[in-house]
């Protein structure tokens, strides 16, 4: 890691929890941006986390396009980009105005929040039409401007548009490069990814890239529950974390 204090066994424990979380996150389209913040905050530092984490997931969701580029539905790719990305550009630079003191009260809160709410979610069974999905897109990207591990809300919001097995990892996966590529361009343009952290980003972002390949094997075989329960405790985990960071 681009970071003198940082000792090889931390480097070694992000990039091997990244390569573990690209997996996870591959196998469910959700999750990779939920379980890195984690420990990537005692690393790079709170206020730095989304902007590290944007250009991380972008090379991880690239990384997904590849393995899984036949499978694209573009349809909606472009109906939930309509609104999403000037959504999300506008939510970024709501995020470069803010304290790290309230950016971890943000993430610790979205952690926790973002258990009931994948229950909910996953709960509501209707379908979604065109109208639908391009206003849900908007409040997708309206939330992702400004915080990490937001997968879930597009996932849901894709399989209530009728997308499923690995046309719905392909489809989230372009929609979301598109969308960290337009955080990476805002942060860096307001100072909040600099060369250091930009280097630490372009490596957790190659840690996590052969994980998406290990996933197209692993899709048919891994139980999804596994992986929940799994993601439920590292999630819980990490809110925690922000919330004692942000109150302490």
């Amino acid at each position: 890691m681009p970071f003198p204090d940082v000792s090889l066994a931390q480097a070694a424990l992000v990039g091997a929890v990244a390569f573990a979380a690209s997996i996870l996150g591959g196998l469910a389209g959700y999750g990779t941006g939920l379980v890195l913040p984690v420990v990537l905050a005692p690393v790079v530092g709170v206020a730095q986390v989304v902007p590290v984490m944007a250009l991380a997931m972008m090379i991880n969701n690239a990384s997904r396009v590849a393995a899984f580029r036949h499978d694209v539905q573009w349809p909606h790719v472009r109906r939930i980009l309509w609104l999403a990305l000037p959504l999300n550009i506008a939510a970024a630079w709501f995020y470069t105005r803010l304290e790290a003191r309230t950016i971890a009260l943000l993430l610790g809160l979205f952690l926790l929040a973002s258990l009931p709410l994948r229950a909910w979610l996953r709960k509501r069974q209707r379908t979604l039409g065109p109208r639908g999905e391009l206003l849900a897109g908007g409040a997708f990207g309206l939330v992702n401007g400004a915080l990490s591990g937001t997968g879930v809300i597009l996932i849901s919001t894709l399989m209530a548009a009728g997308v499923q097995g690995p046309a719905l990892i392909a489809t989230d996966a372009v929609i979301s490069v598109a969308l960290e590529l337009a955080k990476v361009v805002v942060f860096g343009g307001f100072a909040r990814l600099d060369a250091s952290l930009a280097l630490a980003g372009l490596l957790v972002g190659l840690c996590t890239a052969p994980g998406a390949f290990v996933a197209r094997r692993l899709l048919d075989v891994i139980p999804l529950t596994v992986h929940a329960r799994l993601m439920e405790a590292v999630v819980v985990v990490g809110a925690c974390g922000f919330l004692w960071r942000a109150l302490a």
